[in-house]
């Protein structure tokens, strides 16, 4: 391997680890807080994407500022995880808490399934695609490369800004310190006077908003085709579990090793690349049951 494609390929996996990031974040705190796995937020990821799409495609042909796609993207996916988000825990996972885990993973992929084909029936099967703010940042060059400022600036800063903000407001925010604490004892943070309810409202939409954001900001950077939510939840739930489940900041490092190491499969052995982030998974759940970072006892946000 040359050195321009070690370069290349490092470039890539940390585009990669930052998108990866921002959904699976989602995934692992409202699993952290709500002890619920999320199947449906890979749709959530899906229709942030394409309601991006939707909006940077309309603000460009009304001749607006290009460097509006930008607030645009914040704007789209604070939307889908707003409204869908709330929507879902209010109607449906309320409900569920106290059923079986089970009918949990059942009931939020039902959810899932009826939101996959909510997309085909508003966008279609043809891919979508708004390259708007790719072009607008232009290309750098680092490590002797000449690549896209979005991918290899914007995204891994909006990675770190979301991991640095989100530890900043659960540790030094009231409503953080009271989702610490239903997340460590419901009951007894009930009993002080913390609404369970409505912290379980806001950490899903919290994360339902992280997934919409991740698919925002992929935008720009692939097709967005039928069928990409199942990919993303299946990506995020690797991440999630090689960290351990609830584990945030483990998440930001098992989504930087993942995103890397496939980068890496892609220009060294092809073949495996697809299988990569699971192999990965699969070979630290051997040796840490838990997760790389997972304790047996607490279990932490």
């Amino acid at each position: 391997m040359t050195m321009n494609i070690a370069a290349l390929a490092l470039l890539d996996g940390l585009a990669y680890a930052s998108l990866l990031f921002l959904v699976a974040v989602g995934l692992t705190l409202i699993f952290g807080v709500l002890g619920i796995l999320n199947v449906a937020h890979g749709s959530l990821y899906a229709i942030g994407a394409y309601a991006t799409a939707t909006l940077g495609q309309w603000l460009v042909a009304q001749g607006f500022n290009p460097w509006l796609t930008f607030p645009g993207m914040i704007v789209a996916a604070v939307a889908v995880g707003v409204l869908l988000g709330g929507l879902i825990e209010r109607l449906l996972l309320q409900r569920i808490y106290s059923k079986d885990p089970v009918l949990q993973l059942l009931v939020t992929f039902a959810v899932f399934m009826i939101l996959e084909n909510l997309q085909r029936m508003i966008w279609g099967v043809q891919p979508y695609f708004m390259s708007t703010p790719l072009t607008v940042l232009g290309n750098v060059r680092l490590l002797g490369i000449n690549y896209t400022a979005y991918q290899v600036l914007f995204l891994p800063a909006a990675a770190l800004v979301v991991l640095f903000t989100l530890r900043y407001f659960l540790r030094h925010t009231n409503m953080g310190a009271q989702i610490l604490a239903v997340t460590e004892d419901r009951e007894a943070a009930t009993a002080i006077g913390i609404n369970a309810s409505r912290v379980y409202f806001m950490t899903f939409v919290i994360g339902a908003c992280f997934a919409a954001l991740g698919g925002a900001l992929a935008t720009p950077t692939t097709s967005l085709v039928t069928g990409m939510g199942a990919n993303m939840i299946v990506l995020s739930f690797a991440v999630a579990a090689t960290a351990g489940l609830g584990q945030i900041e483990g998440a930001a490092i098992s989504a930087l090793i993942i995103g890397i190491a496939r980068s890496f499969a892609v220009y060294l052995s092809p073949e495996i690349e697809v299988i990569m982030p699971y192999l990965i998974m699969v070979l630290v759940l051997l040796v840490r049951p838990n997760g790389l970072f997972g304790k047996e006892t607490v279990r932490k946000i």
